[in-house]
């Protein structure tokens, strides 16, 4: 990620993308089971303001910690790139078990039928 602000963008987008197909799917297939999708929902939302509330951190050492700027940016920039790496990969793992969560409380019926027009 360039920036703290285009990360919390993508996150919001990605959850965004993934709430939206699940609040359609749970407004407009009968026989979901509709306290999973929910169940599913909240978590996609809890994994959103994680990763948004986690990305609100700040490098805690200064300028006069390091014997010069450059080791000071380089140790930063590694700091940031771990961080990221951490929550993006945590925020991955919540999603996905949320998604499985989620195909779980589809009908077979259904996911038989989007397999068939899918293949089309």
């Amino acid at each position: 990620m360039a920036n703290k602000r285009d990360f919390k963008k993508s996150v919001d987008a990605i959850g965004g993308a993934v709430y939206n197909e699940m609040m359609i799917a749970y407004y407009n297939i009968d026989g979901a089971d509709k306290n999973a999708i929910a169940a599913s929902i909240e978590k996609v939302l809890a994994a959103v303001a994680k990763a948004k509330d986690n990305a609100n951190v700040f490098f805690d050492k200064g300028v006069k910690a390091f014997a010069d700027k450059a080791e000071y940016a380089k140790s930063k920039a590694a700091f940031f790139k771990a961080l990221f790496s951490k929550i993006h990969k945590e925020f991955g793992e919540e999603l996905n078990e949320a998604v499985k969560e989620f195909n779980k409380a589809i009908p077979a019926e259904v996911k038989k039928a989007n397999k068939e027009a899918s293949a089309n």
